[in-house]
């Protein structure tokens, strides 16, 4: 009797403490199963906001880009547009400035011709490119003034333009096309008496036509 007692003890021990482990590894399983739950919850939406900034920076990205794209382009074109405008106002600038030295080379061919027509106009050919070779040196001469009016017109050196002469020929256009010749041949460096600065009727220098060249 007492012995059957005693495996009833034993019994129920082992069965409470079974029931026991049961609970606990079934509340463990739970608790378990919670936390992996409650992680992966954590998991997802840490996930779906780096997703979402992986996704928004991109955008930003391009954005951004297209945006510096637009500027640079737009500087490109207003540099361009900016050269171009430059480029334009030299082009003329130069062409301005080519009419008006065009301008200043006809008229000073036709008082060239002017004066070498008052001078040499009964001359030969080359007596006439002489005369204006004497002007032109004295241009470059760094003596007399620098330009063919100013050499014509300076005060005491040919008749012509001190009688009035020179002006009534230049005006009327009375010059001949040979005079009109020989001032563009002279201007373009034609010269058949060197560094002479002076003619006149005199008995010695160069000597072409009626005119000696020293």
């Amino acid at each position: 009797m007492k012995q059957r007692k005693r495996w009833m003890a034993v019994l129920t021990v082992w069965t409470i403490a079974l029931l026991f482990a049961a609970g606990f590894t079934s509340q463990a399983s739970v608790s378990g199963s919670e936390m992996i739950q409650e992680k992966n919850s954590k998991y997802t939406t840490g996930a779906g906001t780096i997703a979402a900034a992986m996704e928004s920076i991109p955008a930003e990205a391009v954005e951004l880009t297209k945006a510096e794209a637009q500027k640079a382009q737009e500087a490109r074109e207003q540099a361009e547009a900016e050269a171009k405008r430059k480029a334009e106002e030299e082009a003329a600038r130069k062409a301005a400035e080519e009419a008006a030295r065009a301008q200043i080379a006809a008229e000073d061919q036709k008082l060239l011709a002017s004066i070498i027509f008052c001078e040499a106009g009964n001359q030969p050919y080359e007596g006439q490119v002489a005369v204006g070779a004497v002007i032109m040196n004295r241009v470059r001469s760094g003596v007399y003034p620098n330009s063919i009016s100013e050499v014509i017109y300076q005060s005491g050196q040919f008749g012509p333009a001190m009688t009035g002469w020179l002006d009534t020929v230049r005006s009327s256009e009375g010059y001949t096309q040979t005079a009109m010749q020989a001032a563009a041949d002279a201007m373009a460096g034609v010269n058949p008496i060197g560094d002479c600065l002076y003619f006149g009727n005199g008995n010695y220098g160069i000597q072409i036509g009626d005119h000696f060249f020293h």
